[in-house]
């Protein structure tokens, strides 16, 4: 890495920790035609940095018994800060719920939540997403497949 720039280890590095962040320090250092030290001193870099900010377990949502995805659009009855924040925080505290994002549009929210079928998506409507405050209106896409899904954009 040369004055904040990323160069063509560093994203070769990002990718294979992308592909497998369980991979050995030894391996990935062989894969990019690096020794040991160098290649963990430039990992160091990328997360000091904040461009690999963690590394996670990818869980399967369909082993866990929750192999449906409804994305929900909200409508908030009004913008104010108090009602935007006590919303997302209510929101973050719903262990269906996947993905939230604040959006600019015709609705407020778009929210991605792993059910279990419409049984288990009218419980999560009707006993959590229902009862936090200010919702106007909701509106439901259940999705069929997953095309793509990554966890990050590797450049």
């Amino acid at each position: 890495m040369k004055d904040g720039h990323l160069d063509d280890i560093d994203r070769k590095i990002l990718r294979l920790l992308a592909q497998d962040g369980r991979i050995s320090n030894q391996r990935l250092a062989e894969q990019v035609n690096l020794s040991s030290t160098p290649c963990w001193n430039r990992v160091k870099a990328l997360e000091d940095m904040g461009i690999i900010s963690g590394y996670a377990a990818i869980l399967d949502q369909r082993a866990l018994g929750m192999p449906d995805i409804v994305i929900i659009e909200v409508t908030l009855d009004h913008h104010d800060e108090g009602i935007l924040s006590r919303f997302g925080e209510a929101l973050s505290g719903l262990p269906e719920v996947m993905e939230a994002y604040l959006v600019t549009g015709d609705y407020d929210y778009l929210i991605k939540v792993a059910v279990t079928g419409t049984e288990g998506y009218e419980r999560f409507l009707r006993q959590k997403l229902y009862k936090l405050p200010g919702i106007r209106h909701s509106r439901s896409t259940f999705a069929l497949r997953c095309l793509k899904r990554i966890h990050s954009v590797v450049p």
